[in-house]
């Protein structure tokens, strides 16, 4: 069985490392769903753009299929440039990842959702709403994909984004984080990924193809934590062991 993951956001979590930087990975047991159809990796896994590069998503499916031996399922629905708010239930970006993963339910396991984006939410009149509308948005994927017992996953802004010069605003991402932070500590099955230390393109707006591959290796610790948990929660028979996505871990 596929072990799947939801790739939703905007352009750092589809993806902006130069292809030519990127590390090489073993990709024999990385899938991207193509057409409703698992097809063998290749990059970019995330074609939003014709600039599109290597995406965080690589080096996490690595460590994933090397850690539980089994073939992972990408579900890259991440678009650059979008907002929180093109992302809420009943947009064309919403229903497009509902799609795409139920298709990929059809021969996988969803076992996490990965999330990266708020650099287009770092307006005031944004990120003073953006917990309440990101959890909106959250409750509503799980429904629509019954995954109430399944991590999702927010990886936090840039440093550099301070130093971009392409939108004053930007240097409003420290409140953006504070959001998502508190998505995490506020919401079960949540976790928040730093992104503290790592390095932009010279645009100072997306992670170059080094900081990707390390913030893969991120996430994937900040999933193991889920899985270590379950662990716990299943051997002290405190509480029903977590959906058969899980328990196949």
């Amino acid at each position: 069985m596929i072990h799947s993951f939801l790739l939703i956001g905007q352009s750092n979590m589809a993806g902006r490392g130069y292809l030519n930087d990127a590390p090489e990975i073993d990709t024999s047991h990385i899938k991207i769903l193509r057409n409703g159809r698992w097809q063998e990796m290749f990059r970019p896994i995330n074609p939003d753009r014709s600039f599109s590069g290597t995406s965080l998503a690589e080096s996490f499916a690595e460590c994933y299929a090397k850690k539980y031996n089994v073939d992972v399922g990408l579900i890259c629905c991440a678009d650059g440039g979008t907002s929180l708010d093109q992302w809420k239930p009943g947009e064309v970006l919403f229903d497009n990842a509902v799609f795409q993963a139920k298709l990929a339910m059809r021969s996988s396991a969803l076992v996490g959702v990965l999330w990266h984006q708020g650099e287009a939410d770092c307006r005031e009149e944004l990120y003073t709403t953006y917990e309440k509308r990101f959890v909106v948005l959250m409750d509503a994927l799980r429904r629509e994909l019954d995954i109430a017992d399944v991590p999702f996953l927010l990886g936090g802004l840039g440093d550099f984004l301070k130093d971009c010069a392409l939108d004053d605003n930007l240097k409003n991402y420290t409140y953006v984080n504070e959001a998502l932070k508190s998505i995490t500590q506020n919401n079960e099955m949540t976790g928040f990924v730093s992104a503290q230390g790592l390095l932009p393109n010279p645009d100072n707006l997306h992670f170059n193809a080094q900081a990707l591959y390390e913030f893969g290796l991120r996430y994937f610790d900040e999933y193991e934590k889920f899985v270590k948990k379950d662990r716990c929660i299943s051997e002290t028979g405190d509480k029903d062991s977590a959906r058969t996505a899980m328990e196949m871990l």
